[in-house]
């Protein structure tokens, strides 16, 4: 069975009451119980995690190579800020696919540019909570292909 590390970003906690327009009314919970979901259809064992302190998501994804064959994380407002995180990304070198929510691309300027996306396998954004599914989806492609 294969491991794989979900990492929440930023202000992720705050789902269901943060900017529903945005991010819709879906908490983390309903998130989190979803891809426990997806993961027992899959046979995969999944680690979620979720953090607002850039360091303590470093350290996770530091030592993430020596349990896990990949990494789904939405860096959230990370993405666009942390050089910190892109590197130790690189540095563990297992397949990363990076998730948002929202089209990231249909939003404000500065969030056009992600640090994470050149260190990654491929991105998925705009479909809402399902994007962490076609996130794992695109996970379980990548491992298997190993």
């Amino acid at each position: 069975m294969k491991n794989i590390l979900v990492i929440h970003g930023p202000n992720l906690n705050l789902l269901g009451e943060r900017e529903p327009d945005i991010y819709g009314k879906v908490t983390l919970e309903t998130i989190n119980n979803n891809i426990l979901i997806w993961a027992k259809k899959n046979n995969m064992k999944v680690d979620i995690t979720q953090s607002n302190h850039e360091g303590e998501i470093v350290d996770i994804i530091g030592k993430a190579n020596s349990t896990y064959a990949a990494l789904l994380i939405n860096p959230a407002a990370y993405t666009h800020t942390s050089v910190a995180i892109r590197d130790a990304i690189s540095a563990v070198g297992i397949p990363t696919v990076e998730v948002h929510l929202s089209n990231i691309y249909a939003r404000e300027e500065f969030r056009h540019t992600s640090l994470i996306a050149p260190v990654s396998s491929g991105q998925v954004s705009g479909f809402g909570q399902h994007s962490y599914i076609l996130g794992l989806e695109a996970i379980l492609t990548i491992i298997n292909k190993s």
